[in-house]
């Protein structure tokens, strides 16, 4: 199973992926990035900050532009990836796998998951 078929995306553009622990992997979409062209700067939080859903919780920015990138559910972030905080070009070659931003712990409910959509009927809604 392809990662893109266990993700569900927000109409902002950032994907959230269960990883089955009762923690959560946030990223940005392949569209957000494609749209982006080539990240060279990424601003990321501090572990154990919290979010409500949809505050920004980090800061990319490409040759193109700059952009907010929100939280598509309430959590604490347990984990960061410095990774691509340190080279942010990894996102353009890789958002799903090795760019992903955060992993948080749920602090909301479920029910904030209602309006993300599942990869197929995201990539309809944008095009």
């Amino acid at each position: 199973m392809s990662i893109t078929e266990k993700i569900l995306c927000s109409k902002s553009h950032e994907f959230l992926l269960d990883n089955g622990d009762n923690t959560y992997t946030v990223g940005l979409t392949d569209y957000a990035v494609e749209q982006l062209g080539d990240i060279v700067f990424l601003e990321l939080p501090e572990e154990g900050t919290e979010y409500k859903k949809g505050d920004t919780f980090a800061t990319v920015e490409s040759v193109k532009a700059a952009s907010e990138i929100y939280m598509p559910v309430s959590g604490k972030v347990i984990a960061v990836n410095t990774s691509a905080a340190d080279s942010p070009e990894i996102l353009n070659e890789d958002c799903f796998e090795k760019g992903w931003l955060v992993k948080i712990e749920l602090t909301g409910n479920e029910a904030e998951q209602a309006d993300l959509l599942d990869y197929e009927d995201y990539k309809e809604e944008i095009e």
